[in-house]
């Protein structure tokens, strides 16, 4: 049976400033450039995984070159809805001292449409991943395309990994969105974020408290990225931190997207999902860890070397060596 990696997320034309000029501009989206840089690396190590995406575009020229995009880097456009009479969403980020990034978000999220024949032609298979978040995984205008998908995901026996990705202009609409950030961690196998997200979420930033107070009860495993700090791992009974290498940053955009992207390449590689076979605790074996925590940071600090969004193909000509 044919095994697939399968993204749920929004898309975006990323339009990259620094010093208020701008630098570049180019398809993105979180999940979908987490789904780019595994449909470049995958296509080369594992050619017979399909890589496709579900999301939405506007019937415009900048729908048409997100399109593209995809089919240019081995994602598949089958599920990608085309909404007639609107525009792709737009994002500015700015890039500071630093280089990170401040956004600004050109988003009609009330608008956000799937076509239920899109949606229904994705078909789930035992062994498959299945990676999904940001505020397309919370939008309650689609929530019932988004959790008929997860569901199916998790009844078929794929392995579901949740990106919270919480942004700053939403805490505003946490109170209605949070039963969906609870039922999506419910209905995961890993759940990552970083500590800014759960600062906005929670109130903390503090790895311990999120996952005790907050995620244990829903998700056995969980992620937490904090910058160019430790990451921290957490599985029952089981807690593990492990040091970022350093990098000369250009650009955060994409760091946190390309960590979830190497992760999920490890578990592919590791092979995990071949079988689709999980432990009964729905704890992953703490020996792979490092190797996956390891493949995950060497994505991220590709993508924060250069303004891309995406782990370029020296990068995976290496790993692939």
């Amino acid at each position: 049976m044919e095994r697939k990696i399968i993204g749920i997320g929004e898309t975006v034309l990323d339009v990259i400033f620094r010093n208020d000029q701008p630098k570049s501009a180019t398809p993105g989206g979180s999940t979908f450039n987490s789904m780019i840089s595994l449909g470049r690396v995958v296509r080369k190590a594992c050619p017979e995984v399909k890589i496709l995406m579900v999301t939405e575009v506007g019937d415009d020229h900048i729908g048409q070159m997100v399109t593209s995009f995809m089919e240019e880097n081995g994602v598949g456009t089958e599920a990608v809805t085309r909404n007639p009479g609107t525009q792709t969403h737009v994002s500015m980020a700015f890039l500071d001292d630093d280089n990170n990034a401040q956004y600004e978000f050109y988003k009609d999220h009330a608008s956000a449409s799937l076509s239920p024949e899109k949606v229904s032609s994705v078909k789930f298979s035992k062994g498959d991943l299945v990676l999904f978040g940001s505020f397309f995984a919370i939008n309650p205008k689609i929530r019932a395309f988004t959790k008929a998908l997860l569901e199916a995901a998790r009844e078929a026996g794929a392995t579901i990994y949740y990106d919270i990705n919480f942004r700053k202009s939403h805490i505003h609409e946490i109170p209605m969105i949070m039963d969906n950030i609870i039922e999506n961690c419910r209905l995961s196998d890993f759940v990552r974020g970083s500590d800014e997200d759960f600062g906005y979420l929670f109130g903390t930033t503090d790895p311990d408290r999120i996952y005790s107070e907050h995620i244990a009860e829903l998700c056995p495993n969980f992620i937490c990225t904090c910058g160019s700090r430790p990451v921290h791992v957490f599985m029952p009974g089981y807690h593990e931190t492990f040091p970022v290498p350093e990098v000369k940053t250009v650009s955060t955009i994409g760091a946190g997207d390309n960590f979830n992207a190497g992760f999920l390449f490890g578990l592919l590689r590791e092979g995990r999902s071949e079988t689709g076979e999980k432990n009964p605790s729905g704890r992953l074996s703490a020996a792979v860890l490092p190797e996956l925590i390891n493949l995950a940071c060497r994505f991220s600090a590709n993508v924060c070397a250069s303004i891309g969004n995406n782990v370029d193909e020296d990068f995976v000509d290496t790993l692939l060596r």
